[in-house]
């Protein structure tokens, strides 16, 4: 997954109040955090599915070389913050230490 930054310019086709295009913006981002929580939810559920086969197969609860592989990548993608994003998605799934 790739993140493109770009510079909010207005389309041809935007409202010519600004607040209107404001409130279609925000209807957006609403959008996206609904989609960004249901696959958090989703990754949770597979997360701790994973955890509860490595235990009962008497494997460690958790694979510090994998979440090591999650957090760079979340790190090489959206920078710092996103490593930090990576960390709380990872308690998430398995709990803090």
């Amino acid at each position: 997954m790739t993140t493109a930054t770009t510079t909010a310019t207005p389309s041809t086709d935007s409202p010519a109040d600004p607040a209107e295009r404001i409130g279609e913006l925000r209807g957006e981002i609403d959008a996206c955090d609904a989609a960004i929580i249901e696959l958090v939810q989703r990754r949770l559920t597979i997360s701790q599915e994973i955890g509860v086969l490595r235990t009962t197969t008497g494997g460690t609860r958790l694979s510090l070389s994998r979440e090591h592989q999650v957090l760079s990548r979340f790190r090489t993608a959206l920078g710092p913050d996103g490593a930090s994003l990576g960390m709380m998605l990872l308690r998430q799934g398995r709990g803090r230490l």
